[in-house]
C-alpha cells in the first residue's frame, strides 16, 4: 500500500523518483484481497504487485531508505550498515521533519535528510514502538487495512509536503 500510494503522490507532483517496496516475507507474494481492495478505494492498482525481500542490493541502492517498522529499518541497517543517515521509519522521518521544518529552496533532498538525520542513535532502533511503528494487518479486518491505509496516506501526505511543497514567494 505504502509503495502505491508514494509513487502516487510524487507523481502527482510531478517528482521523478523510482518508488519500490521490500520486506521481510519471501518474494512473489500477492498483495493480500484486502490491500488490493483498500487501495483500489483510492484509485490505485495493487492486483500486479508481488512481494520483493529485502536484499543488500536494494538497500544500497537506495536514495532514502522508509520501514513501516523499526524491524525493517534494522534489517535494512543490518544489510548495508551506511544506509542509516538515510533510512528511517514513515514516521520517524515525517516527525522529525515536522521539527526541522520543511526543506528550504536549494537543499537537497540528501541535506535535508542529513539534517534530520542529526542527533539519531541506532539504540532508537531496538524494539517495537508505536511511536515509529505502522501496525501491518496482514490478516486483519478490512476495516483495519482501511485504518493503516488511512495512517500511511496521511504521513506520505506530510513527507511528500515537507520534501517538494514550495513557498510561492521563495
Amino acid at each position: 500500500m505504502a509503495e502505491a500510494l508514494l509513487r502516487d503522490r510524487l507523481a502527482r507532483r510531478g517528482v521523478p523518483s523510482h518508488v519500490h517496496s521490500a520486506g521481510l516475507i519471501e518474494g512473489g507474494r500477492p498483495a493480500s484481497a484486502h490491500g488490493v481492495d483498500v487501495v483500489r478505494g483510492r484509485n490505485l492498482d495493487l492486483t500486479g504487485h508481488r512481494s520483493t525481500e529485502l536484499s543488500p542490493d536494494l538497500v544500497h541502492g537506495a536514495d532514502l531508505l522508509l520501514g513501516m517498522a523499526r524491524l525493517h529499518v534494522r534489517e535494512a541497517v543490518v544489510l548495508r550498515p551506511q544506509v542509516w543517515p538515510k533510512a528511517f521509519t514513515l514516521k520517524e522521518l515525517v516527525r522529525r521533519g515536522d521539527d526541522i521544518g520543511a526543506r528550504p529552496a536549494g537543499q537537497s533532498v540528501e541535506e535535508w535528510l542529513l539534517e534530520a538525520h542529526a542527533g539519531r542513535s541506532r539504540v532508537d532502533l531496538l524494539g517495537d514502538d508505536s511511536d515509529d511503528d505502522i501496525f501491518d494487518p496482514i490478516g486483519s479486518s478490512r476495516s483495519q487495512y482501511e485504518r493503516t491505509a488511512t495512517e500511511i496516506e496521511n504521513l506520505i501526505d506530510r513527507l511528500v509536503a515537507l520534501l517538494f511543497d514550495r513557498n510561492p514567494n521563495e
